[in-house]
């Protein structure tokens, strides 16, 4: 299926690795030059090595500033800005009771304060050109919650809310946001988890197997096309069966 993405420019945060990476580089196997903005390198030779044109932006998505440089850095070399995937994600566990005020602050800061800078600033370009499309990562544990992850919960539920939002102040500009909302995926931070965690997770799919990054940049890529034109507001689950 061809999506048209082709000369399309995008822009995906938290794209050096995982999710992000996997999205930045299926935007580009579609056609779209994509600037990918991390605090360490990402894929951009391999961007490049697809043929398209690719941008490395280094930033912390909890700085507004910088979310409106960097959108302008995009705009000025690529020409236009179509797409913007938000993708950057922290994580910091612990019980309410154990949890401190700085292990809060930062995931809150991170995974919804950064979305909020970077919807922002690319909804002012948006606006203006009346077209473009927004893809926030959330997780099914904002739908549910998880023990031990009430701020990281806390902060994808806030994804959710602000992902509604911008659909609703956006759609008369022909703007689409949309949320995804990946389960258990394999990634360095799934990784990291203790080894019954994880199995844990696979046995609540019932698909019993784990997410990849590619099934969910599958999705996002599809959400930034015009094929998904009907689409917004929307949180959509890609999880295997995880929440159900």
């Amino acid at each position: 299926m061809n999506l048209g993405l082709e000369g399309h420019a995008a822009l995906v945060t938290g794209g050096a690795r995982g999710i992000g990476a996997a999205i930045a580089l299926g935007l580009a196997r579609e056609g779209c030059d994509v600037a990918v903005l991390d605090r360490e390198a990402g894929p951009v030779d391999a961007i490049l090595a697809l043929g398209r044109r690719g941008l490395a932006l280094a930033a912390d998505v909890r700085d507004p500033g910088p979310a409106t440089r960097a959108v302008g850095e995009v705009v000025r070399a690529f020409g236009r800005l179509d797409i913007l995937v938000c993708s950057a994600g922290i994580t910091a566990d612990a019980t309410v009771w154990k949890m401190t005020e700085q292990q809060w602050d930062d995931v809150i800061a991170v995974n919804l304060k950064g979305v909020f800078n970077y919807n922002q600033a690319a909804a002012r370009v948006f606006r203006e050109q009346k077209s473009g499309k927004i893809v926030n990562l959330s997780s099914i544990n904002g739908l549910r919650g998880k023990f031990g992850q009430a701020n990281y919960a806390a902060s994808k539920a806030g994804v959710i809310a602000l992902s509604k939002s911008l659909a609703r102040e956006l759609g008369k500009y022909g703007v689409n946001v949309n949320a995804i909302a990946p389960g258990m995926v394999e990634t360095a931070m799934s990784r990291a988890l203790a080894a019954e965690v994880v199995e844990a997770a696979r046995a609540e799919t019932v698909l019993q197997r784990l997410g990849t990054p590619e099934d969910c940049a599958n999705l996002a890529v599809f959400l930034c096309s015009d094929r998904a034109r009907h689409i917004t507001g929307d949180v959509i689950l890609i999880d295997g069966g995880q929440y159900l």
